[in-house]
């Protein structure tokens, strides 16, 4: 059993475009480990609402953020970073739009590292350098890798556009970098925050709502049988079952494996 885990987002992956990126990676990593297509966000299905809810295991209706501008919580819920960090992990974070910053409160995350992606437009592959770079010498129990150029370019071209596929394919490649280095390590979950329709999301659309999950372990520990339709909500309490640590009470979502 691992006890060290590494979760990749994709922001706005659709499930569908999974199939036509075009990675090589993609479909070996789809066969060889637990896949779910049939994944739910959450509404609104916009960016910073979907985190805290993925981080804080409830809906928006719970944590109040409803837009990308952060609203601080009327009854706080503890974030998956300050359980893990009171359970004594050390916490790693590396993103591409600044706002992530408010998934945990101050003083619960080990190390962060931004880029601007309106300076660097090759910054998932950078982000991806970087946490390369840091994980043999730092080794925390937990990483958070947020790839948000895909979500650039539905806006930018369209969902399932030529360049949308193409800039999936390239954070394919992150995925396969990441996963070649933390194979013998580091359980895997990848997941997207939303899906998109057009040049936009934020609806109940089916293409907005519908998510992927795919998780890879080193101990070869799958999803638990007859669980299907699993929600956001439910990452931060399945990262926890595979870091052996005990969920928050006031969760709402449950693990998945």
């Amino acid at each position: 059993m691992a006890q060290k885990c590494i979760l990749i987002l994709v922001d706005g992956m659709r499930p569908d475009a999974q199939a036509l990126c075009g990675h090589p990676f993609c479909k070996e990593f789809l066969e060889s480990g637990a896949v779910e297509l049939a994944g739910r966000s959450v509404m609104p299905s916009v960016t910073l609402p979907c985190h805290i809810s993925l981080f804080h295991s409830v809906p928006p209706e719970r944590h109040g953020t409803v837009t990308n501008t952060y609203v601080p919580q009327v009854r706080p819920v503890r974030s998956l970073v300050e359980v893990l960090h009171s359970a004594g992990k050390t916490t790693a974070m590396f993103t591409n739009w600044e706002q992530l910053r408010d998934i945990s409160v101050p003083g619960n995350m080990s190390f962060t590292y931004y880029m601007d992606y309106h300076v660097f437009d090759n910054s998932d592959a950078l982000l991806t350098d970087a946490l390369l770079e840091m994980l043999p010498r730092m080794k925390p129990d937990f990483v958070f890798l947020y790839l948000g150029l895909t979500d650039c370019a539905g806006h930018d071209h369209g969902w399932m556009s030529p360049e949308y596929l193409e800039t999936l394919n390239g954070a394919w490649e992150c995925i396969r970098r990441v996963s070649e280095a933390a194979a013998d390590e580091y359980d895997l979950v990848v997941t997207a925050d939303h899906g998109g329709h057009e040049r936009s999301h934020g609806t109940d659309r089916e293409e907005d709502l519908s998510i992927p999950f795919f998780l890879h372990t080193v101990d070869g520990r799958t999803v638990r049988p007859g669980v299907t339709g699993g929600r956001l909500t439910d990452l931060a309490p399945t990262v926890c079952a595979l870091m052996g640590v005990a969920p928050d009470r006031d969760w709402e979502g449950a693990s998945l494996i």
